[in-house]
C-alpha cells in the first residue's frame, strides 16, 4: 500500500470531526461544550466517555484510552494508522493519489492483490446468489443450513453461500466477467486439468473467511455427501491475500464483543461459531480445524487477554490441542477451558438452550487450563509412578512457560498441593527449565541457579508514580503552553521574554535530566530537534502523530478539565485561579518538582548502598559526601518549591 502524502494526511486531519466519527460508534448526547456517551470499550450505565469537539479529543473514563479521530479508529475498529486515515478519507470524500514512488514491481503487487480481493468479493455475491435463487442452491445448499437451525438473517449475516455442483458454474461466470483465470487459480477458486477448467469447491456450501475490516480473503466449502474419499472441508491455499495462520473466523463479526467483554471464546469449526452467535454470544471465533498458531494467538491478544477454549468430549483431540494451549500461556495471555458434555459441542449446545443457559454454562464450567491438564493426564495413569511422574512433568513445563512470576507462584503451590508435593521440588523444576529457555534463546551455556542463595538487596525501585507523573506535567505543559510567551524575573528589577518551551528545555538541559517513560521522552526528542530547528511543536502537532502510543498520550494528557460557570465571578464576585495566571510559576514549580523527585531517587539509591554489607569504608566516605551535597540541592528546590524537610 503506498504512503499517503503529507499533504493529504494534513487535508484529513483538518476535515475530519471527531465528533461525527465517534457518532457513527457512540450516541453522544451534549454536555456543557463537551459530548458525553457510554464507553464503546466496556460495560457501564453512567456515562463516562466525553468528546471535545473544540480540542478534537476524546477521553474515556472507564477504560483510561483517549485521543484523536484517528486513535479512536486505531482503537475501536484495530486499524493501522493508515487504514484509520483512509477510512476517513473515504467518510469525507478525500481522494488519496498514488504515489509515483512505487516501483514497477511494487505497483504490479498491489494491482494483483486489489484483483484477487475483487475476485473473492465476486465470487461471496456469486455463491450467495446461487442459495438464494437457484433451484439446487435453494434445495440442497439452504436446505442444508435450514436443517443446522440457522435463520435466515444469520446466513445473510455470515454471507453463506452455495458452489453448483455443475462444475464450471463460478469459473465461467468469472471469466465472463473478465477476470483473468491466472488469478481465479490463486485463489483456490478454479482448477484447471489438461485442457479442462472447472469449480474447486462445486457442491459445497460456502462460508467466506473475512479479514478483521470485513474483506473476503478466502473460502472454507463443506461438501454435503457422505463419501469418505472426499474431504468433508476444503479451504482456500494460501494465496498473496489468505495466509491462514494469520487467520480466524469469525473475528470480524466478533471483535468489538471480545473488546466490550474482554474475553474470547475459541471454538474449532465454522458452525460453532455461527450457532454460538445465533445464539447471542458473540465473542467467539474457530482456528477453522487448523492448529493454533502464535499469529492467531498474538491476533486475539489485540483485543483481550482472557482466552475461553471450548472443546467437546473427544480426549485424542483435546490432548492433541495442548501445545498450541502452551504457545497461549507463552504469550502471556490468560486460557481457561470449558469440556461440553459428552455427544455434545459449542454448535450443538447452542441450538438447544437459550442464551442465558449457555452464558451460565460457559461461566460455571470454566477452568484454568494447568489444573485442566493436569486432571487429563493425570486420569490416564493410575498408580504407575513412572507415567505419573511424566504427566507432572509436563504440567510443570506448561507452568514454566507463564511469564508472569505471581501466576507461576499461583499455579506451583496450587499443583503442589494437588498431589502432595513439595512446592520447592517443583519451584526448583520451573525454574531449571526456564533458565534452559533463555539459555537457549541467548544462546549461552545453561544457567546454573542456587535456591538456597541469599538474595542480594535491590536497589530501591521507582514506583510508576514516582516515574511518570512529574514527566507527564512536563510534557503537558509544553505541549500546552509551549508557545506562550513568559516574562522571566531578573535581580535588578529587570525581565527578559522566552518561550516556555524554550525555558523548560534550557531548565532540563542545564541538569542533564532525562525522560524515563517511553512516549516522553520520544516527545522531548522530536521536541529539541523542532527548537534546533526553530520551530516550536505544540500538542497538535502530536496529534497527527503516527505513533498510537503518543497519539493516545497526548490525547490523555491533553484531556477534560472541570470547567466553572462564568457566574461565579460575574454573579458571585467569585475568581478562580487558572494555571496559565502565573505561567511562569507554574512552569518553574513543575521543573523545580521533577528535579526534586530525580534528587530524592538518587539519595535513596545512596542511602541502600550504604546498608550493603559489601561496601567498604573507602566507598561509605565518598558515598556519604556526596549524600551530603545532594541533601542540599534537595532542600534548595524544596525550598522553591515551599516544601518542609524534616
Amino acid at each position: 500500500m503506498s504512503r499517503i502524502p503529507e499533504h493529504i494526511i494534513d487535508q484529513i486531519l483538518q476535515t475530519a470531526r471527531i465528533e461525527e466519527v465517534i457518532g457513527e460508534f457512540v450516541q453522544l448526547k451534549r454536555s456543557g461544550s463537551n459530548l458525553k456517551g457510554l464507553s464503546p470499550f466496556s460495560d457501564e450505565r453512567t456515562a463516562s466517555f466525553m468528546v471535545s469537539p473544540a480540542k478534537q479529543i476524546f477521553k474515556c473514563f472507564s477504560s483510561g484510552k483517549g485521543g484523536t479521530a484517528v486513535s479512536f479508529l486505531m482503537e475501536k475498529e484495530h486499524f493501522t494508522y493508515p487504514e484509520a486515515l483512509r477510512w476517513l478519507a473515504q467518510k469525507y470524500n478525500i481522494d488519496i493519489p498514488k504515489q509515483e514512488e512505487l516501483t514497477a514491481e511494487e505497483l504490479a503487487l498491489v494491482n494483483e492483490r486489489d484483483s484477487l480481493y475483487i475476485i473473492n468479493e465476486f465470487a461471496k455475491n456469486h455463491f450467495s446468489q446461487n442459495l438464494w435463487q437457484t433451484d439446487e442452491g435453494k434445495s440442497i445448499g439452504l436446505s442444508y443450513f435450514e436443517e443446522r437451525g440457522f435463520k435466515k438473517e444469520t446466513v445473510e449475516k455470515f454471507q453463506l453461500g452455495y458452489c453448483l455442483n455443475t462444475g464450471t458454474d463460478l469459473t465461467t461466470a468469472a471469466l465472463d466477467k473478465g477476470f483473468k483465470f491466472e488469478y481465479l487459480e490463486k485463489v483456490g477458486l478454479s482448477k484447471a486439468a489438461e485442457s479442462r477448467r472447472f469449480d474447486f469447491f462445486r457442491g459445497r456450501v460456502m462460508f467466506p473467511i473475512h479479514s478483521i475490516s470485513g474483506r473476503v480473503l478466502g473460502f472454507g466449502g463443506r461438501v454435503l455427501h457422505s463419501d469418505k474419499k472426499v474431504a468433508k472441508y476444503f479451504n482456500s491455499p494460501e494465496s498473496p491475500v489468505y495466509n491462514k495462520s494469520e487467520i480466524l473466523y469469525g473475528l470480524f463479526f466478533g471483535k468489538n464483543e471480545i473488546i466490550k467483554r474482554d474475553a474470547c471464546f475459541l471454538c474449532e469449526g465454522y458452525t460453532d461459531v455461527i450457532s454460538l452467535h445465533q445464539a447471542g454470544i458473540e465473542n467467539v471465533v474457530s482456528s477453522s480445524g487448523t492448529a493454533l498458531t502464535k499469529d492467531q494467538i498474538k491476533l486475539i491478544a489485540r483485543y483481550t487477554k482472557n482466552i475461553v477454549i471450548l472443546f467437546d468430549g473427544d480426549t485424542a483431540g483435546i490432548k492433541a490441542s495442548f501445545r498450541g494451549i502452551d504457545l497461549i500461556l507463552e504469550e502471556g495471555l490468560n486460557v481457561k477451558i470449558v469440556l461440553f458434555p459428552e455427544g455434545e459441542d459449542p454448535d450443538s449446545y447452542a441450538k438447544s438452550r437459550d442464551k442465558q443457559e449457555i452464558v451460565s454454562f460457559l461461566t460455571e464450567s470454566a477452568q484454568d487450563f494447568i489444573s485442566f491438564k493436569a486432571g487429563v493426564l493425570l486420569k490416564e495413569v493410575s498408580n504407575d509412578p513412572i507415567q505419573t511422574a511424566t504427566a507432572i512433568k509436563d504440567i510443570v513445563a506448561s507452568i514454566a512457560l507463564v511469564p508472569d512470576p505471581i501466576a507461576r507462584s499461583v499455579y506451583t503451590q496450587s499443583i503442589a498441593q494437588r498431589y502432595g508435593l513439595e512446592e520447592a521440588l517443583i519451584q526448583q523444576e520451573v525454574l531449571r527449565i526456564r533458565s534452559g529457555k533463555m539459555a537457549n534463546e541467548y544462546q549461552e551455556p545453561s544457567l546454573n541457579v542456587d535456591f538456597h542463595a541469599k538474595p542480594k538487596r535491590n536497589l530501591p525501585t521507582e514506583t510508576k508514580e514516582e516515574r511518570f507523573t512529574e514527566e507527564r506535567e512536563v510534557i503537558r505543559l509544553m505541549l500546552k503552553y509551549g508557545n506562550h510567551q513568559l516574562v522571566i524575573p531578573n535581580e535588578e528589577n529587570s525581565s527578559s521574554h522566552t518561550s516556555a518551551i524554550e525555558l523548560m528545555v534550557h531548565e532540563l538541559t542545564e541538569d542533564d535530566i532525562q525522560f524515563h517513560h517511553p512516549v516522553c521522552a520520544k516527545i522531548y526528542s522530536q521536541i529539541l530537534d523542532g527548537i534546533s530547528e526553530g520551530i516550536l511543536y505544540s500538542y497538535k502537532y502530536f496529534l497527527r502523530a503516527e505513533d498510537k502510543g503518543i497519539l493516545d498520550f497526548v490525547g490523555d494528557i491533553m484531556g477534560f478539565e472541570d470547567e466553572l460557570s462564568s457566574r461565579w465571578e460575574s454573579v458571585y464576585r467569585i475568581r478562580t485561579k487558572h494555571e496559565s495566571s502565573d505561567l511562569y510559576q507554574t512552569v518553574m514549580q513543575a521543573i523545580f518538582h521533577l528535579k526534586f523527585v530525580r534528587v530524592s531517587q538518587h539519595i535513596k539509591t545512596l542511602q541502600a548502598r550504604l546498608t550493603e554489607e559489601t561496601t567498604t569504608e573507602e566507598e561509605v566516605i565518598m558515598l556519604l559526601a556526596e549524600q551530603v551535597a545532594y541533601e542540599k540541592v534537595k532542600k534548595s528546590f524544596s525550598e522553591r518549591l515551599g516544601r518542609i524537610i524534616y
